[in-house]
């Protein structure tokens, strides 16, 4: 038997529906999990029925009905979305290019003067460092264009930033006190 909206309208309005906790919980899950889950529902609640899950949760009924398949014969059905769609990152078309920016990125790299965090900032830019990979012997078509040169040097650990020096601290009110003081024990001597 099937849960009908109207029977939840006994239910306290305070709590949430049944219907509300089911669409929930599946729109958490993704691919098999949720298919699995549905077809559970859909034969708890809706006799085994993909087109009464649809009425009642608002489930895609294809969906249902390949969740029921699944459940049936015990194979799961994989969608080729993860394996073929997307394009891959720059570093990993191209390791050996991505390796030696590395290597460059690191002999322009210094820590930050603080020392406050681990972040290693380099004072290469990313059109200076398409130069040198151009240089290095890496066609135009292998390299990046010098925004996804950045995003990738980001990546890859290194911030884009000027790097700040370190300053000394301003002066002091005692700081003559202590220099007159030490003329006058080096005098003494």
């Amino acid at each position: 038997m099937c849960i009908q909206p109207t029977a939840l309208k006994s239910r306290p309005s305070c709590s949430p529906s049944p219907i509300a906790d089911l669409r929930l919980a599946a729109s958490k899950m993704t691919g098999p999990k949720r298919r699995a889950f549905e077809a559970e529902m859909t034969i708890k609640y809706c006799e085994g029925n993909p087109l009464t899950a649809e009425a009642v949760f608002g489930w895609g009924r294809q969906t249902v009905a390949l969740g029921l398949a699944e459940r049936r014969t015990g194979s799961i059905c994989l969608g080729a979305q993860s394996a073929f769609s997307g394009r891959k990152r720059w570093e990993e078309q191209h390791p050996q290019a991505a390796q030696a920016l590395r290597q460059l990125a690191e002999a322009h790299a210094q820590q930050d003067p603080t020392f406050r965090t681990s972040v290693t900032y380099t004072r290469l830019t990313a059109q200076a460092a398409l130069n040198a990979l151009t240089e290095q012997g890496y066609r135009a078509d292998q390299l990046p264009s010098p925004t996804t040169m950045a995003e990738v040097l980001n990546r890859l650990g290194f911030r884009l930033r000027k790097v700040v020096k370190a300053q000394p601290q301003k002066k002091i009110k005692e700081t003559d006190a202590i220099f007159d003081n030490v003329k006058k024990k080096i005098a003494h001597r």
